[in-house]
């Protein structure tokens, strides 16, 4: 049984942001192909207030 003891988690934490600015790139081109450049910048901006937000929730 001490042989089969459970070892730390690797880290995912950098790919799992790297994959997310790459999904974010992608989306934000195909709605900028689609609809135009306004609302892609008005997308950006929701999403910075959003973790504008998270950051001043959590940081207290």
């Amino acid at each position: 049984m001490d042989n089969n003891r459970l070892r730390s988690a690797p880290d995912y934490t950098r790919a799992a942001l790297t994959m997310l600015g790459v999904n974010l790139m992608w989306i934000f081109f195909v709605l900028w192909v689609i609809f135009g450049f306004l609302p892609v910048l008005l997308l950006a901006a929701f999403i910075n207030q959003v973790i504008n937000r998270l950051e001043a929730r959590y940081s207290a």
